[in-house]
């Protein structure tokens, strides 16, 4: 399975929130599985943290992709094909990243791991995180 984590999926995960359920971690720490994070939810870090809506023990631009490799788990860059996808995607979710993440889903037949409920109301795999 190659799964696309969503940017709070991945902060718990690299700091053992208690939030997980044991499905995810299982599925993330299985080796038969592929583990991405997106280039739009580094993005959406990055604003977070400037914008002091998401403390991190170092800045964003070391220590996220320092935690990735970390626990395994491979960069998705964003490209214009991408676009293609988000292009078509009905408004179900407002946040531009979660909706770059929904057309990579797409783009690449991933499974989306994530609790967000309006991501969930695209007709995409889920995996939930909780």
């Amino acid at each position: 399975m190659r799964l696309l984590l969503d940017t709070h999926a991945f902060l718990w995960y690299i700091t053992a929130d208690p939030r997980l359920s044991v499905v995810f971690r299982l599925a993330v720490q299985d080796q038969a599985n592929e583990v991405y994070l997106s280039a739009a939810s580094v993005w959406e870090a990055v604003i977070k943290h400037g914008l002091g809506k998401l403390p991190l023990p170092a800045p964003p631009a070391e220590y996220l992709p320092r935690q990735r490799d970390a626990h395994g788990i491979a960069p998705l860059p964003i490209d214009e094909a991408a676009m293609t996808h988000l292009a078509c995607l009905p408004t179900l979710h407002r946040d531009p990243f979660d909706r770059i993440l929904v057309a990579q889903v797409l783009q690449h037949g991933m499974t989306i791991v994530t609790a967000d409920a309006e991501v969930a109301a695209y007709p995409i795999p889920l995996l939930s995180s909780t």
